[in-house]
């Protein structure tokens, strides 16, 4: 046995003679092991055990064994990674800026099946064959989902997306090259208006971080109501109530779904709210949400703005035969104001590909759109985000808040990098 892990060994044993729980109390954890490793040392002088070549480095290896996540924590730890997936114990991928890589990292098939328990032990959620499934939050805010076999071939599958926070204002993204000044005035001044904002993207567009960024734009005196299958929303709110889904309990009741949170919302006296996505019938709630006159706010998988705005006619439908589309597509065009749709540029950057307005029209069964901002020209930067030929709907909403939106739009450099303002 080598020098780290009889110091794991020894750590291991001190966590459960004094009862201490590591993942919660790290501090507590890392006291411990420099201390295990002080008396190490000492021992080491005495040529009682081998010594360590780099005993920094042993301390860190043996903290992330005892109270992170073993070979995974480095990953966790690194702010350049924003996702970690696992498709067996020689196949572990992560994520820099958009560019996916197969690490060096190799785990034994016990190694990655406790990794997988010690993560859900604080999620109180369930792993087995009859929820061969799960998705929950881990410590640190990430979010895990896993599948085990036989949904899989012969190794579970572990996804771990970190959402590295790097825009929680819509400054912050003009500062990464995500969208212009001009175009990020206009969603400020969008936001404050109260109308209701549709962000769709494929996976990874970095819908969630957008998502944040126009929060960030809500005024500081609403009251703010967030709901997610599993948190992954940072909102910088004053006044925030945030809400996510429960699974069914072992004898298969206690499940929350996103239906059932939107409609506890509404009787949260919102001033806004926030779904984290949408995927099914929770689309008629939000639109009933949206109807009665309180702003908000979602994300949507989807190619496209247009599309975005189809599945959003589309999904309702899920929630009941009673449900059709008469009451659907007016309901899409007078509820949504505002799509803004985003992709990945060839060099992995995050973009705004598009910005559409609804006008509240229905054209033979087709809802209205009218082009904001698109983006023009190719290359590995994805193009230029260029001013359209369309206005967003609901003026007189602008105008309350003190925003001339048509003389912002008809200038590119009015009030570009000064949006914002009092909060």
């Amino acid at each position: 046995m080598n020098g780290a892990d009889i110091l794991e060994r020894e750590v291991r044993e001190l966590v459960r003679r004094r009862g201490i729980d590591p993942t919660r109390d790290a501090a507590a954890a890392r006291q411990l092991v420099a201390d295990a490793l002080g008396d190490y040392d000492a021992r080491t002088a005495q040529g009682v055990v081998p010594p360590l070549a780099d005993p920094k480095a042993v301390a860190q290896q043996v903290l992330d064994a005892v109270a992170g996540f073993g070979p995974l924590q480095p990953y966790l730890d690194d702010p350049e990674v924003e996702e970690v997936w696992v498709n067996g114990p020689a196949q572990v991928f992560v994520a820099r800026r958009g560019e996916p890589e197969l690490t060096t990292t190799i785990l034994s098939h016990e190694q990655l099946r406790d990794l997988v328990e010690r993560m859900l032990a604080s999620s109180g959620r369930r792993l087995d064959l009859s929820s061969p499934f799960v998705d929950a939050s881990l410590p640190g805010g990430e979010r895990l989902h896993v599948v085990i076999p036989d949904v899989t071939r012969t190794e579970m599958a572990v996804n771990i997306r970190k959402h590295v926070l790097r825009a929680s204002h819509l400054a912050d993204l003009v500062g990464l090259g995500s969208l212009t000044g001009q175009a990020a005035s206009f969603l400020d001044a969008t936001v404050r208006a109260g109308l209701n904002v549709l962000v769709s993207g494929a996976t990874q567009a970095g819908k969630t971080t957008m998502l944040n960024a126009l929060a960030g734009s809500v005024p500081a005196t609403q009251r703010v109501i967030t709901c997610e299958e599993v948190f992954e929303l940072r909102i910088a709110a004053r006044d925030l109530v945030a809400m996510q889904c429960r699974q069914p309990s072992l004898e298969g009741t206690g499940e929350i779904t996103l239906r059932r949170l939107v409609k506890e919302a509404l009787r949260m006296r919102p001033d806004r709210i926030v779904i984290g996505e949408v995927r099914e019938a929770e689309a008629f709630d939000l639109l009933i949400a949206l109807n009665s006159g309180i702003p908000g706010m979602c994300t949507l998988h989807a190619s496209s703005a247009r599309e975005a705005i189809g599945k959003m006619t589309a999904l309702p439908l899920l929630a009941g035969e009673n449900v059709s589309d008469r009451f659907v597509l007016p309901t899409v065009a007078s509820s949504v104001d505002v799509v803004v749709h985003l992709g990945v540029a060839p060099d992995g950057r995050r973009q705004v590909r598009e910005i559409v307005g609804v006008p509240g029209r229905v054209e033979q069964g087709v809802v209205e759109t009218s082009t904001i901002f698109h983006r023009v020209g190719g290359g590995r930067n994805g193009g230029e985000l260029v001013r359209g030929d369309g206005v967003p709907p609901a003026l007189d909403r602008y105008e309350r808040v003190g925003v001339d939106v048509l003389a912002l739009l008809a200038d590119p450099h009015r009030l570009a990098g000064t949006y914002g303002g009092e909060r």
